[in-house]
């Protein structure tokens, strides 16, 4: 009896996720809940239908208008105010303070069905706070490459917009499985300092930034640290001797710039740090500087694309970032291509 018992209950979980399968497809108005899997590996079951939203950070923001479901947007993280020209209307929706320390009022005040946060930022403190007003907490991240996929495909079943998320899901593995089989071709990593928003701190293992450098076809010298974003010294880096050395900038947002003159004027900085004269990326003039809306997030295959040219400019001669970039503006967020996103370069120094 135990065993045909336990085939039975076998059975009838597979004919309950069938039917939750069917009934959460487009349409499905009379769904009470779905149950999700969020970047931190919890299983949540989430209240449908989700239809106001308080996004705690960028890529969330960036993503919901991906799935084209901006307008159950109801409160937005405070930096956004930085870049209005890309968000446009986004920008002016209410407020619940920065991704890493939100303002619980405020997002009680607006009675969301749902806020999205970082699976780290803020902390767990977050889901506390919440919890009195019935306010649910999903953690996704929407930045790491290799998860960003799945977290927009769960993202799109939830706001019922699958369509859509299969769309750019397809998209996205098709243009990054491109610059993968061309790396392919070459066993070549040219070594790479990918130093962080912090000067003279790495970009270190399991950090977006280091997933980068590997999918463009780069050795991350930082890669045999301890930590993410561990502290180095310039004379570690000279020691290593990079090929080539990569920083993201923060100026509001590429979008709005007229010309490169920021990113020149950091790139100028690096290439002028004392003791660095011998430096091989130095020496051939192999330095970058790019902005921080293309340095990991959703649009981080743009970044790996600028990436791969630097580090393998004759294998990506023909690669075309800014064309790349452009389609996925105007696909994807409604908003024509301008502005400036990274140093000029004479190419690149990669073979």
């Amino acid at each position: 009896m135990r065993a045909r018992g336990s085939r039975l209950g076998a059975f009838l979980r597979v004919w309950l996720c069938a039917g939750l399968l069917l009934a959460f497809g487009p349409g499905a108005a009379w769904a009470a809940s779905l149950t999700v899997e969020d970047s931190l590996g919890r299983r949540l079951r989430v209240t449908l239908p989700v239809r106001r939203i308080v996004c705690m950070n960028s890529d969330t923001v960036e993503v919901i208008r991906t799935l084209d479901a901006e307008d159950r947007v109801v409160g937005v993280f405070s930096e956004i105010v930085r870049e209005p020209e890309f968000w446009g209307a986004l920008a002016d929706r209410p407020k619940v303070g920065s991704w890493r320390d939100p303002d619980v009022e405020a997002i009680a005040a607006l009675k969301p069905d749902l806020v999205i946060a970082y699976t780290r930022n803020p902390g767990p403190i977050l889901e506390r706070k919440m919890a009195p007003f019935g306010i649910q907490v999903l953690r996704l991240d929407l930045y790491k490459v290799a998860a960003l996929e799945r977290e927009v495909l769960v993202l799109g079943r939830l706001l019922e917009r699958d369509k859509e998320a299969a769309r750019f899901c397809a998209w996205h593995h098709q243009r990054l499985g491109a610059i993968q089989e061309r790396i392919a071709q070459t066993d070549r990593r040219p070594s790479v300092y990918m130093e962080s928003y912090t000067d003279y701190h790495a970009v270190g293992p399991s950090s977006g930034g280091h997933e980068m450098c590997v999918l463009a076809g780069g050795r991350n010298i930082a890669a045999v640290l301890a930590i993410p974003y561990p502290r180095v010294t310039a004379e570690w880096v000279v020691s290593q001797n990079p090929e080539v050395i990569v920083k993201p900038a923060v100026y509001g947002n590429g979008y709005s710039l007229k010309d490169a003159a920021p990113f020149n004027k950091r790139r100028e900085a690096l290439l002028g740090r004392p003791v660095w004269g011998h430096i091989a990326a130095v020496t051939s003039g192999n330095v970058h500087v790019l902005d921080s809306s293309i340095w990991t997030g959703p649009r981080a295959i743009i970044g790996i694309a600028y990436l791969a040219r630097w580090f393998h400019s004759k294998l990506f001669s023909d690669l075309d970032p800014e064309a790349l970039h452009k389609e996925y503006l105007e696909t994807f967020q409604g908003v024509a291509y301008h502005g400036v996103f990274v140093s000029d370069y004479p190419g690149g120094a990669g073979r």
